[in-house]
């Protein structure tokens, strides 16, 4: 299988290639005050608004750097039923792609107070790296939110 490879800190983190849309130059958003954590806001994606998530942001509390390598990786996210919304998901040091078989991945031990999102790991020459779970990213409150259809209550 083949995924995409970006970094968190120090720590590398892949997304399963099948969801990835395309990976995009970083871009301003247009911020969405009172957003949640990790919400930047929306990106113009060909005259959609797509919601951007920062993933160093939910992760660790602080913003992605805007480095030559940080890029925007849009995904297909599950919709209720069989459609899908696109996320736009910023990431550091997405320079890479990596060949693994999902069965090389396990998981940590440690699972118990970890984001969904964080699933299990497989090790190399370099360490760990961590598969990303695209589809659990979001709690149920803040997909809501991001995805309710134009001129819904609030």
């Amino acid at each position: 299988m083949l995924f995409l490879m970006f970094r968190i800190g120090k720590d590398r983190y892949v997304l399963d290639v099948e969801q990835i849309e395309q990976v995009l130059p970083l871009m301003q958003a247009k911020a969405l005050p009172g957003a949640p954590p990790g919400v930047v806001g929306v990106i113009n994606y060909r005259g959609e608004p797509v919601p951007l998530i920062d993933l160093a942001a939910l992760a660790t509390g602080h913003p992605v750097a805007p480095v030559m390598s940080t890029r925007i990786i849009l995904v297909r996210y599950p919709a209720p039923g069989e459609g899908a919304h696109r996320l736009a998901l910023c990431a550091e040091r997405v320079i890479d792609t990596i060949q693994r078989d999902p069965g090389d991945f396990i998981a940590t031990g440690v699972e118990a107070g970890t984001p969904a999102w964080l699933g299990p790991v497989a090790a190399d020459a370099d360490g760990f790296v961590q598969w990303v779970r695209a589809p659990a990213l979001l709690s149920d409150d803040i997909r809501a939110v991001l995805f309710r259809p134009a001129g819904a209550d609030a």
